[in-house]
Formats: structure tokens, C-alpha cells, sequence
């Protein structure tokens, strides 16, 4: 059977009805305010009750070529993955099958047991909320110089030992610490508990009943589906073109290749508890402080409030091939912006700042 694809969520009303309530002009200042950063090419998706989904571009999807960004290009998605893998997780504590409050040792015995970390008294709860005390793996001097690795196929088994081999991270007072190492981890847990890999249970549980088409767990993939957001990323005070990347690595932690509407359709559906049963969704939004000021942390997203009583769940992400990406979607899941990002050369404190003024004026 064909997979139904999920454009159901691209309306935009009818212009009779439209013409009266849907307000684009918040939508058009941002993507103005956008235009001037600096980036090379962005996709940007927004959703509102009156306007429906609008996709848009700024600059160039590809800059050898002259192809602008139009809204419809296909990205890697970094650790908005994270959130994705933590929906496993929580529906396995659903089902009885994984306790949030259990051990990784339970899971994997003896895999974490050195003189600075046990696998005894790391809770899955942990994992998911960043609060483990175990360090990034891509703290190990093997990842100084990434373009090395850039066609390697990585296991993540491999990231978290070398992970073991390192100090202890900084952490916040809440015992925040943000590491990767955390959700490969997660994801070695889910295979061992359901006999099937992180990719095959986030298309089973998640891309395939959403009809998410053009979303695909990137393996050993090294290029991006057509239309593709190239990727650009800096050297030597250059953008240089880093499209293609073997990103096994990330695997649970970061994997994920999506676009625009199919990532604001998997937030939608997230929030408005079409994913996970009230207990698991409550457990998730149970946030601690990040070690960024006003930025609070649950399991596998992230929680702020730009404005009072305005309050956005999202996940950013970042990969060595210079896609970017943000969002933020309203507690009922009514309002959404979700931008890819095809450069580092952008101010990240500014494009928060648009994407919550757009979030407050949508309509």
C-alpha cells in the first residue's frame, strides 16, 4: 500500500474566506527581517489557525547554482531528532515496556562501568533529560577535525565509548549537561527492548501513520533528496559547500532528514497528543533549567517563554554539514515556525528573536 502522504496539513483557506482573516503581513515582516542576516538559504514554514501552512524561502537553496530556497527543500534536521526519539521512548513507557525511572544498566549491563560513570545509577529518565552527567562524545579529540570522518560509517555503540573515555562534563545547577552521548544511548535501549533498530521504530510509530513522505532516517546516506537545502559550512573565514556527509554517527541523537511541512506536521501532531497518551506527553513538558538563562529543558524538548504567558516547545539542530534548524509551536500546537537552515553564518540570537515576535503576532 502506498503511503498516504501528509499534505493535508498545506491549506491555506480560500481566498472569498481568507481575504478578511488571514493577516500574512506578520509573516512577511519576518521573512524580510530574515533576508537580512546573512544566511545563505533558509526554508521557512509557518502555521496559524486563519492562514493555514504557508512555506517561503530566503536566499539560495544552492549557491553554485542560483537556485533560491522556495520552501519546499529537503534538510537534515540534527537533534530536532532527539524530540523524535524520545516519542519512542515515552510510547515504550506506555506500552510497559521501558520505566522512565529504570537504568541503563538494566537495558545494557556492564556497558557503562568505569572509574567516573555507571550505567547502575544513569536513569532512562536522565538520558532523555540531559541530566546523565555524561560528556559529549564529540568532546573526544577523534572528532577535532570532523571533515576526516566525513565518509565514515560510525556505529553508535562506538560514540558512546568514546564518550567513557572523557572527563566529566560541566553541568548546570539543575545537573543539566547536554550530550549526544545521551540519545545514541537511548536509542541502543530501544533496539535491545523491541529487536528493532531507532529507524525502523521512528517509521513505524511515527513517519508511516503520519504520512510524513519526505522525512527518511539518513543511514549511510550521504546526499539530501531533491530539492535539496545545500549545506555550507565555515573554513578558513569561507562558506564551503559540505552537502554531502555520511551522518551515521548522529544516529538517535541526530539522523533525521526532513522538510518544512513534515517536521511542523510530526510537532503538530506531538502536542495535541495524537503521539503519546496525557501521562507520557505530562512526563515529557516536565522541564529543568537549562545552562542558558530563560531556556528550560524536558525530555527531548525544549521549553521557553520570549514573552509572558507565550509559551514555545521546539529543538534546534546542527550538523557538520552547516544545516541549521529551529522552531517553536504553541502549547496547543495552533501556531508553529519551523526554519532550515542552509549556513552558519547567522545570528542565532536574532533569528530566535524574529521567530518568537512571529509566534506572538500569528494569527
Amino acid at each position: 500500500m502506498a503511503l498516504a502522504c501528509a499534505t493535508s496539513l498545506v491549506t491555506v483557506p480560500a481566498e472569498a474566506t481568507a481575504a478578511p482573516r488571514c493577516d500574512t503581513r506578520p509573516i512577511r515582516t519576518a521573512l524580510k527581517a530574515l533576508q537580512g542576516l546573512g544566511v545563505s538559504g533558509m526554508s521557512v514554514t509557518v502555521k496559524s489557525p486563519r492562514c493555514g501552512v504557508r512555506s517561503s524561502g530566503v536566499g539560495l537553496a544552492d549557491r553554485s547554482t542560483g537556485r533560491r530556497a522556495v520552501g519546499n527543500e529537503h534538510s537534515r534536521i540534527g537533534s530536532d531528532t532527539k524530540t523524535w526519539t524520545a516519542t519512542v521512548v515515552l510510547q515504550l513507557v506506555g506500552e510497559g515496556r521501558i520505566d522512565l525511572d529504570d537504568t541503563v544498566d538494566d537495558y545494557l549491563p556492564g556497558l557503562i562501568r568505569t572509574g567516573r560513570y555507571d550505567g547502575r545509577t544513569i536513569t532512562i529518565r536522565q538520558l532523555l533529560q540531559h541530566t546523565s552527567g555524561l560528556p559529549d562524545y564529540l568532546d573526544a579529540p577523534f572528532w577535532k577535525d570532523e571533515d576526516v570522518h566525513r565518509w565514515d560509517h560510525i556505529e553508535p555503540l562506538r560514540t558512546v565509548r568514546q564518550a567513557l573515555t572523557l572527563p566529566r562534563p560541566d553541568r548546570a545547577a539543575s545537573g543539566f549537561a547536554y550530550a549526544n552521548t545521551n540519545y545514541n544511548l537511548a536509542g541502543l535501549i530501544v533496539t535491545k527492548v523491541t529487536g528493532r533498530g531507532i529507524d525502523t521504530e521512528i517509521e513505524e510509530r511515527i513517519i508511516n501513520p503520519l504520512g510524513l513522505c519526505e522525512t527518511e532516517w539518513a543511514g549511510d546516506r550521504t546526499t539530501l533528496p531533491e530539492p535539496e537545502l545545500r549545506g555550507y559550512a565555515q573554513r578558513q573565514g569561507t562558506l564551503v559547500d559540505k552537502t554531502e556527509w555520511n551522518t551515521s554517527e548522529a544516529d538517535a541523537s541526530g539522523a533525521l532528514i526532513s522538510d518544512g511541512v513534515d517536521t511542523t506536521t510530526f510537532w503538530t501532531a506531538l502536542l495535541t497528543g495524537k503521539l503519546l497518551a496525557p501521562a507520557q506527553l505530562a512526563e515529557m513538558k516536565k522541564t529543568v533549567a537549562e545552562d542558558v538563562p530563560n531556556e528550560r529543558y524536558g525530555l527531548g524538548v525544549e521549553r521557553h517563554e520570549p514573552f509572558p504567558g507565550l509559551v514555545l516547545w521546539g529543538h534546534s539542530g546542527s550538523m557538520s554539514s552547516g544545516h541549521k534548524f529551529r522552531n517553536a509551536v504553541t502549547d496547543d500546537g495552533q501556531r508553529a515556525v519551523t526554519l532550515l537552515i542552509g549556513s552558519e553564518t547567522f545570528d542565532s540570537d536574532k533569528v530566535d528573536a524574529i521567530m518568537s515576535k512571529l509566534m506572538r503576532d500569528l494569527r
